[in-house]
């Protein structure tokens, strides 16, 4: 019986660096970003350093916005053995839920020096007017 209770306990253990190795993965290749928000715009910035602007795609569809694309890898080998690389490359994809005011027909993206921006305007608010409610009566 204790040897079944060791035995358990130490099975989750032997897979948890697997685990911990595709959180690690998943991170990896998503950009750092941060969203915010203003009076009448709503903004994402990303650090894409390295990311050509003609590998960057970004949609609209219902309420995400997703901004997808790939930093490619460009090695030259000539005469230089590598002990160790920390440069990220591959595909990412980043999906964000888009407030419902956010106007979808008139969103627009910058891109310089590795960062990319993107405002949504708000919707203009129908302005509140008072209306009468006629009741029909049967």
């Amino acid at each position: 019986m204790i040897e079944k209770a060791h035995t358990a306990g130490w099975l989750p253990d032997l897979y948890e660096p697997f685990r911990n190795l595709g959180r690690k993965v998943a991170n990896w290749f998503a950009p750092k970003s941060e969203a915010s928000v203003s009076a009448d715009t709503y903004q994402v910035v990303m650090e894409l350093p390295g990311v050509e602007a003609e590998n960057v795609q970004i949609t609209a569809h219902g309420n995400d916005l997703t901004i997808r694309g790939e930093k490619k890898f460009e090695h030259e080998e000539s005469g230089k053995t590598y002990f160790f690389s920390e440069r990220e490359y591959g595909a990412f994809q980043r999906t964000f839920r888009l407030p419902p005011d956010a106007d979808h027909e008139a969103i627009e993206a910058d891109f310089g020096n590795g960062v990319l921006t993107v405002k949504m305007p708000k919707q203009s608010a129908s302005k509140d007017t008072d209306k009468n409610i006629k009741i029909n009566v049967a």
